[in-house]
């Protein structure tokens, strides 16, 4: 059983390593990548590993099988999911972690069953299958929370972006400038986002096509009301510099009201920790002398 439970471990640590590598879906890259392959064959050297070679191919038709098998609006979701996060892991292998997690976890809970009650019977099933569903759930939980920090880290960044575009646009750069100027000096993922969205605005995409992607692609309103600003002032001929400063203003007005309210929930948040954990012990610490003393006069009387 011992024996048995380490191999299982050593698989599913080694399945978890390969599923986290990332695909490349550009086929320039892929041929170039091949072309390399090959010319490291001609050397005498060999391209890949062992694993990148069998074992990677091979559970990735796995995962691959897997993704078809999902419905179609349930995978548009989960790219979409994926790209918020910043596109962290393929969807291949993030349905590849989500079996191995649910698989791992449904094997320790049915060695455990087993390994309690001397026998397999229908609570260690059923115990396998609760501890199977709560594996693959937990990288949804993971992908979530992941989503949402890039989505706190955005909405911080852009006031400061919108300064500066503002800046940049009243100095006289246009759009596109004072966006590649943002997208040189912000740091984080927000100048990720507008760099990607700046390639292909040089590619020849449309501007508010791509910028208005980038918002969807985000998840954040702030974004899609600044987007939705910058497409109707170029719709209605208006400034652009004017409709900047406004949006502007309005985002430090935003920032300053986010604050406040996670100011004023702050008491509310501190109510459980004062309660469960600081009163109880400065209870003990103030009443524990007086309680012994009151017990050793009781005692002696």
């Amino acid at each position: 059983m011992a024996l048995l439970a380490a191999a299982s471990v050593f698989v599913t640590v080694v399945m978890f390593a390969l599923s986290l590598r990332k695909t490349d879906d550009n086929p320039i890259r892929a041929r170039v990548a091949g072309l390399a392959t090959s010319r490291m064959f001609e050397g005498g050297q060999p391209a890949t590993s062992f694993g990148e070679r069998i074992i990677g191919p091979l559970f990735g038709g796995v995962a691959d099988k897997a993704v078809a098998m999902l419905p179609q609006g349930m995978l548009e979701r989960l790219k979409l999911q994926l790209v918020r996060a910043g596109d962290p892991i393929t969807p291949a292998g993030f349905m590849m972690v989500r079996m191995i997690a649910g698989g791992a976890l449904a094997g320790l809970g049915l060695s455990v069953g087993v390994a309690m009650r001397g026998t397999l019977d229908a609570k260690s099933l059923a115990l396998a299958v609760v501890l199977g569903g709560v594996g693959a759930f937990l990288p949804s939980m993971w992908l979530s929370s992941r989503v949402r920090q890039r989505q706190a880290e955005i909405i911080k960044s852009l006031p400061d972006s919108f300064d500066m575009i503002t800046t940049c646009v009243e100095a006289g750069l246009g759009l596109d400038a004072a966006l590649t100027r943002v997208a040189e000096k912000v740091k984080g993922a927000f100048a990720e986002d507008l760099s990607i969205t700046l390639r292909e605005i040089g590619m020849g995409r449309n501007r508010v096509e791509a910028l208005q992607d980038l918002a969807d692609h985000t998840g954040v309103a702030d974004l899609t009301l600044f987007v939705n600003a910058i497409v109707q002032a170029e719709q209605l001929g208006t400034s652009i510099g004017q409709v900047l400063r406004v949006q502007s203003e309005q985002m430090r007005i935003r920032r300053r009201q986010r604050a406040e309210e996670a100011a004023n929930k702050a008491p509310v948040k501190m109510i459980f920790p004062l309660v469960l954990c600081i009163l109880p012990t400065l209870f003990i610490v103030i009443m524990g002398p007086a309680a012994i003393q009151l017990y050793e006069s009781f005692s002696k009387n």
